[in-house]
């Protein structure tokens, strides 16, 4: 599978890179989002997308803002909240003139995909035909709590890592606006998001920042059918991350809880043999016969 890549400009002078595979369908398309360092390249982000591909839609895998290979021109940076930039996508590719529109993220995208569609609410545009969040921390407080965790160090290790070369990259940039000095003493997210997530974005803290952007709070006004797919072996997921109480009063949203699965794994158990569980339960939720 080949990507196209078409830049999308940006009303505030940034930009997103969004990468096609396309099949010819104009009919029907679907939109990936990756989770926290991932991209279009992700191997889950591709697997969905061929998956699409065989069934007749063309995919598109946006890149979030520094995520494409090239960090982006503002100070302002990605994060789990940003609905807006998902629905400017969303929009564009309604305006090429698909009739329906799938949307599938996963883990931070995730939450931003169902972030969105609770938010629009009764107000879903008609070619918006669902959503799937797979592997999803639709409480990013909890989700926090869980990774700030001694078996989750590895894992966490791993983001801040690749989290200090992006704000490396910016600081050449903007200098004075950023500082990495003491970098190794942020060991957690409540630590990075209190030092530069939330402040860059206007957050007054952490926990500003992660009431703000769960997409937990806005599940209940979901309108559009909705999946949210969490395996309940997932190490980065709390319990909070289940919201059962809410899939049961609203019948637009559909919590399918697997015992196993990890975080945005599901292996096997697809419709074809290189295929997982989540691409089959994803093409299956939006083409009507999973709802």
């Amino acid at each position: 599978m080949r990507y196209e890549r078409e830049r999308l400009e940006l009303g505030d002078g940034d930009f997103l890179d969004l990468d096609w595979s396309r099949v010819g369908s104009r009919r029907q398309a679907v939109i990936v989002s990756h989770g926290l360092e991932g991209s279009s390249d992700a191997a889950y982000v591709r697997g969905m997308a061929r998956a699409f591909n065989r069934r007749g839609w063309d995919a598109v895998a946006w890149n979030q803002r520094g995520c494409s290979g090239e960090p982006n021109r503002l100070l302002r940076m990605y994060h789990s909240g940003v609905s807006d930039d998902l629905l400017r996508v969303a929009k564009h590719v309604a305006g090429l003139g698909y009739e329906r529109i799938g949307l599938v993220g996963f883990s931070l995208g995730g939450n931003v995909t169902l972030k969105l569609v609770g938010e629009l609410s009764v107000e879903v545009p008609a070619w918006l035909t669902g959503a799937v969040g797979i592997s999803v921390p639709v409480d990013l407080a909890g989700s926090a709590a869980v990774m700030a965790g001694w078996s989750s160090r590895i894992y966490m290790g791993r983001f801040l890592i690749s989290l200090r070369g992006k704000l490396r990259a910016k600081q050449a940039k903007f200098p004075g606006l950023l500082d990495d000095t003491g970098y190794h003493r942020v060991r957690t997210f409540r630590d990075f998001d209190g030092r530069y997530t939330a402040p860059i974005h206007g957050f007054a803290g952490a926990e500003d920042y992660w009431a703000k952007c769960s997409s937990l709070p806005v599940l209940e006004r979901v309108r559009t059918p909705t999946l949210l797919l969490n395996a309940m072996d997932d190490p980065f997921l709390s319990s909070s991350c289940f919201p059962t109480a809410v899939a049961r009063t609203n019948e637009f949203l559909h919590l399918e809880a697997s015992n196993r699965g990890g975080h945005v794994g599901f292996w096997g158990g697809g419709a074809e043999k290189d295929e997982s569980y989540a691409e089959r339960r994803a093409i299956e939720f939006l083409l009507g016969s999973g709802r």
